[in-house]
């Protein structure tokens, strides 16, 4: 069998063969019984990447039998269940997908790695593997193509793979609702191993948190009080590594919270983790402050920052009356284990020596990760929380009453008690973003004080915020409650009077300062105060660029700043700094990252219905990369986005802008463009490729034999398929420009980015444009004809023929365009189509010639007839007349056509 298999050509043949005779239904049933197990023997003996090589060739329309087409199929299908099924499909897909387009040395080789990979290719694969077959159900097809894809997620197969796995994983199976909601197969064969291996509270298995588990021999003692090792520190750093790679390789914000929000509290037990080693903290600790990070920046409210302080000594979870799970740090790293014994002695136990620590690591969260509002928001929360019981307004007696009513809870006082001073210690500047709230809260403690009162330490506190808040630049008096600043400069007045040691004479200085506080600036300095909404959208606005620019920033948070950005210029919001945001965009653009590109084309769009001239002349400076710094496939993705915005725009896209798009894209198109830069670059190439040839021909002594030819003959290739290597290898060469000549690439981009103006507004253009557009696509059909210029002549094709559509969907819609085809030119256009379609090298461009000659054709018969008015809207009579279609009586003979020779 081994030998049958021993090249392509041979494989479809015994497939075939033994295929015939297993499954023609006119054949005897003990004779397809024998070829049955052959044919078994034969598929899996196989390897898995020939097999599919040849399956897809067998299943091709009118190749073998219907019945037996499907029985190829079905075998086909169910590949991916191999143990290297999933590795082999995507290999297969990217190295036969159109879109993966690669270099001239590398276009006969095999795919490694995941090189090559396309958007498009990795959808198809997606779509592929995300999709149960016929016949198989989700419970069966998932957790067998589950382990091979979060394996892909360790890396071991390259970052490309990594990347491909992510998008298999996150678009295709948990980003359906179908397969991807928690409870769902898709959710229990991907998502669940990674969250239960962190907080074992996720899994699904029931049965597993009941059995006991026990690796002691027959007659060893088993001690139920010892703890057990549920999850070994290796399970944990896989996980964290499986998780950090999935949302790192697809930035969905929407998937980063739905996989996060469960772990929020296991991930802060271990990103903070007091007595971590080194190890530890590389492959536990840091992964998990990083995925905490993400997020909170991402999910973040001031609500689960202060639901994070109410279990900052959070280490494990009770799952029934006898099974409690907590961290453990088994020398020298941390593992999950399970506590034996009774609930009253496996209960996790509060840590008061990492109290401290705990502290500091949620404030460096706060830092990390939380807006200032936010940070103000919770300092002020907990310092309510904290002097609620010294706050003597009518509205805290009712709410001193219910507290007293509940059973205080002692640790939760001191825990918080801890947070504000270590907020107050390392972060004061961030304390007063909400400058009114903490007013509001310094008036309420310091109305309370009494000089006798324990509540001293209280008022030093609201004074230290008070002198906080008045020292702020832009602190104004005019801006504040003035029932509250007058509740204020009372109670100050109370107090610099009490004679206090330790607070009265700060009393003093402050009202003081507060009463001459507008007096200290010129009034000529001062600026309008902005909005509440403005504040509000320039925190967002910071926040968001942040989240974009900063170097360390993980791709789910860049991709929630853009978010943010989206939801700035939907509002119209007056912040938006439209400049800065285009040159933001447009440096993402160049970067290889797929998911964030078309996040960053969807901005674009979104900005040009406000302001289409700036974000047209950003994109067209990068496309025609006048100074030659981008690479091709860079500026390709802003010829993309110029034509979204072409379309987006409809027919406003007409005047200056048209006119500047239309004379870019033909420049570019034409053939006299030269870059000198990318022609020495090239040459310098050639050189150094012209040097090694001479050294290998010097070390073998003669000509260097083509090793290719070898690993050709090694893959099994037929002739025909070693034609069609050549001729790819021989079509991508050519496209690279050898004179310094503009890419091929770019050039059939530029025709297309011209047509899709042509169709979304022709009159934009003028008939100049069009003119020369027109002339541009015959000289490219006459004139270069090479094979490896077939792209750029189907473009051309392509155009001439929305170019005659235009003309007949505006002679259609009665509108007036000003310009038309003459007879002489149709005739001409005919004549080179014509020509085209019985001489050119590739079939498709024939096709398409024939095509559009027949549409001119037809487009003459039509214009030979009068146009058909409607007459205007509204008007149904005028002066007597009537202008709508007269009521012919039902006897009345029919009327018939009447056809006129005209001039």
């Amino acid at each position: 069998m081994n030998n049958l298999a021993g090249t392509q050509g041979a494989l479809q043949s015994s497939l075939e063969t033994i295929g015939t005779k297993a499954f023609n239904p006119d054949s005897e049933e003990a004779s397809r019984g024998e070829a049955q197990r052959e044919f078994g023997n034969l598929i899996s003996s196989t390897g898995t990447t020939s097999l599919i090589a040849a399956l897809n060739a067998l299943i091709k329309p009118n190749r073998v039998p219907r019945w037996l087409a499907l029985r190829f199929m079905d075998v086909l299908t169910l590949l991916p269940q191999r143990p290297d099924g999933v590795r082999a499909t995507l290999e297969f897909i990217f190295s036969t997908h159109p879109s993966s387009t690669v270099k001239a040395s590398e276009a006969a080789g095999p795919q490694k790695q995941g090189a090559n990979i396309t958007m498009e290719a990795m959808k198809m694969a997606a779509n592929l593997l995300a999709t149960p077959p016929a016949g198989v159900t989700p419970e069966q097809w998932f957790p067998g193509i589950a382990p091979q894809l979060l394996a892909l997620l360790d890396g071991a197969e390259g970052p490309d793979l990594v990347k491909v796995a992510a998008y298999v994983i996150g678009f295709g199976i948990l980003g359906r609702r179908q397969f991807g909601a928690p409870g769902t197969p898709g959710w229990r064969s991907f998502a669940e191993p990674m969250l239960a291996a962190i907080n074992p509270s996720l899994s699904s298995d029931k049965a597993a948190h009941e059995t006991m588990i026990f690796t002691a021999g027959p007659d060893d003692i088993v001690d139920l009080q010892k703890e057990t090792i549920i999850r070994q520190p290796v399970h944990l750093a896989l996980a964290l590594k499986r998780l950090t790679s999935q949302l790192n390789s697809h930035p969905n914000p929407g998937l980063t919270t739905r996989l996060l929000s469960p772990l929020v509290k296991p991930l802060w037990t271990l990103s903070s983790w007091p007595e971590a080693d080194l190890e530890t903290r590389e492959t536990i600790c840091s992964p998990a402050r990083n995925l905490l990070s993400i997020y909170f920046k991402i999910a973040g409210q001031a609500e689960k920052y202060l639901n994070l302080v109410d279990f900052l000594l959070y280490n494990g979870d009770t799952l029934s009356e006898n099974w409690v799970w907590r961290y453990s740090q088994q020398e020298p790293q941390i593992c999950v284990v399970r506590a034996r014994g009774s609930v009253a002695n496996a209960v996790v136990e509060l840590d008061w020596e990492s109290l401290g620590p705990k502290a500091v690591s949620f404030v460096e969260i706060l830092q990390c990760a939380a807006s200032d509002t936010d940070i103000s928001t919770v300092f002020l929360t907990l310092f309510r929380r904290s002097f609620a019981k010294q706050l003597t307004t009518q509205q805290d007696v009712v709410m001193k009453v219910d507290e007293d009513e509940e059973k205080e809870d002692p640790v939760k006082r001191i825990i918080e008690s801890q947070v504000l001073q270590v907020m107050m210690d390392r972060i004061p500047d961030k304390l007063v973003a909400d400058s009114k709230g903490l007013l509001e809260l310094a008036s309420q403690v310091l109305a309370d004080f009494e000089a006798s009162s324990e509540n001293a330490e209280s008022v030093a506190v609201a004074l230290s915020l008070l002198n906080i808040v008045i020292t702020t630049p832009n602190f104004q008096r005019s801006d504040m409650n003035k029932d509250v600043l007058n509740s204020i400069e009372s109670s100050l007045e109370r107090i610099s009077q009490a004679g206090h040691p330790d607070i009265s004479q700060t009393a003093k200085n402050l009202r003081l300062l507060l009463t001459y506080r507008d007096e200290i600036e010129d009034p000529l300095e001062r600026t309008t105060a902005p909005t509440d909404r403005q504040i509000e959208d320039r925190k967002t606005y910071s926040l968001a660029m942040s989240y974009i620019t900063q170097l360390d920033s993980p791709p789910p948070v860049r991709a929630e700043g853009l978010n943010l950005i989206s939801g700035l210029i939907k509002a119209n919001s007056s912040v938006v700094d439209i400049q800065g945001i285009l040159v933001l965009c447009s440096s993402l653009l160049g970067q290889e990252d797929d998911y964030m590109n078309v996040r960053v084309m969807k901005l674009f769009v979104q900005l040009s219905e406000k302001h289409p001239k700036s974000v047209l002349k950003e994109l067209l400076e990068h496309y025609v990369d006048a100074d030659e710094r981008a690479n091709v496939d860079t500026r390709l993705r802003f010829g993309e986005s110029i034509l979204q915005v072409v379309q987006r725009l409809g027919d406003m896209f007409s005047g200056d802008a048209a006119i500047q798009v239309g004379e870019s894209m033909l420049s570019i198109a034409g053939r006299r463009g030269h870059r000198a830069k990318t022609e020495a670059k090239q040459n310098r190439e050639q050189r150094l490729r012209e040097q090694k040839q001479k050294a290998a021909e010097k070390a073998w002594g003669g000509d260097v034999p083509d090793l290719s030819e070898l690993q050709e003959e090694g893959k099994g290739q037929t002739e025909e398929e070693k034609a069609r290597d050549d001729v790819l290898a021989q079509i991508l060469q050519g496209w690279e420009s050898k004179r310094g000549s503009e890419d091929i690439r770019i050039r059939a981009s530029a025709l297309s980015v011209f047509l899709v103006g042509m169709e979304t507004n022709i009159a934009g253009y003028g008939s100049t444009l069009v003119e020369a557009s027109v002339d541009l696509c015959l000289n490219i059909l006459t004139i270069e004809t090479e094979m490896e210029t077939a792209i750029l002549r189907r473009a051309a094709i392509v155009l001439i023929l929305t170019f005659v559509k235009a003309l007949a969907d505006a002679r259609e819609a009665g509108k007036r365009l000003g310009f038309g085809l003459t007879d002489a030119s149709r005739e001409e256009i005919t004549r080179i189509l014509d020509y085209v379609a019985g001489t050119d090298t590739d079939g498709l461009v024939r096709q398409h010639a024939s095509d559009v000659a027949e549409s001119l054709r037809n487009w003459q018969m039509t214009s030979m007839l009068p146009e058909m008015r409607a007459p205007p809207a509204g008007l149904e009579t005028l002066a007597g007349l009537n202008l709508g279609r007269p009521d012919l009586p039902a006897t009345a003979p029919a009327v018939r056509p009447r056809i006129e020779e005209i001039e």
